[in-house]
């Protein structure tokens, strides 16, 4: 129960557009106009994944072309996949899809890939998993769901379709983070640098959780337990000093 002054409100459906640093404080500013000034905040803002620019790829998301390995792998069980993308994530992606799935092709739009040379050797010795480089992704077939992949060589512009019933995308994620990117330092790809011990950042006062930081894995359930241990310390901080 909360104290006598103490109260939770939530505001929905609002956007923040703005934080600066005022003195101790820090004045927060929405998209509707509004106001707020707070001693301490807690970034949650997450991600955008990077869309798969082909034909038909954002007709058939969620029918077949996904984002996400761990949620909807079972689901493909016996089919044949193709995984969209070089680094950690489409390797790790693979490696999931390995244990449900008959075949895995990797496409990857360069002619080396950019996941560590550990992670390669080790998913590229199962024998249901193979590579293609050099490949553009120009359409995604099928009607209601989808039903192949057509690619181009980049090399010789030659076109082909994989025979393939799902799509994992892995090319990379947006953090939304662009609104405090100059209060706040940020890693090369624009993720929030955090303490992972705390969730504090390197600016005092302020705490991030979830696919917004810098962390090394990004799920649901883990940024949901990263915020409560950043509002355990924000709760020392304001409760113990």
């Amino acid at each position: 129960m909360a104290n006598a002054g103490e109260k939770l409100t939530v505001k929905e459906g609002l956007k923040v557009v703005s934080v600066v640093k005022d003195g101790e404080n820090f004045k927060v500013q929405t998209d509707a106009g509004e106001n707020f000034e707070t001693k301490t905040i807690l970034i949650t803002t997450g991600s955008s994944r990077k869309k798969l620019e082909a034909k038909n790829a954002d007709r058939l998301e969620h029918k077949g072309l996904t984002y996400c390995a761990t949620c909807d792998g079972p689901m493909f069980e016996g089919a044949d996949v193709a995984v969209i993308g070089g680094g950690n994530a489409g390797f790790e992606s693979a490696a999931q899809l390995l244990a449900y799935c008959d075949s895995v092709t990797l496409i990857n739009r360069g002619d080396t890939f950019r996941a560590d040379a550990i992670t390669v050797e080790k998913v590229s010795q199962n024998p249901k998993f193979k590579t293609i480089l050099n490949a553009d992704i120009l359409e995604v077939k099928g009607e209601k769901f989808v039903e192949g992949l057509l690619i181009k060589d980049r090399n010789n512009n030659e076109e082909k379709t994989l025979n393939v019933t799902g799509i994992f995308v892995e090319i990379g994620q947006i953090p939304n983070t662009d609104f405090i990117k100059d209060l706040v330092p940020l890693d090369k790809i624009g993720k929030i640098k955090i303490d992972p011990w705390t969730g504090k950042t390197e600016t005092k006062g302020i705490w991030a959780a979830g696919d917004c930081t810098n962390i090394l894995y990004h799920q649901n359930n883990i940024a949901a337990g990263d915020a409560v241990r950043a509002l355990e310390d924000i709760y020392l901080e304001l409760n113990t000093k």
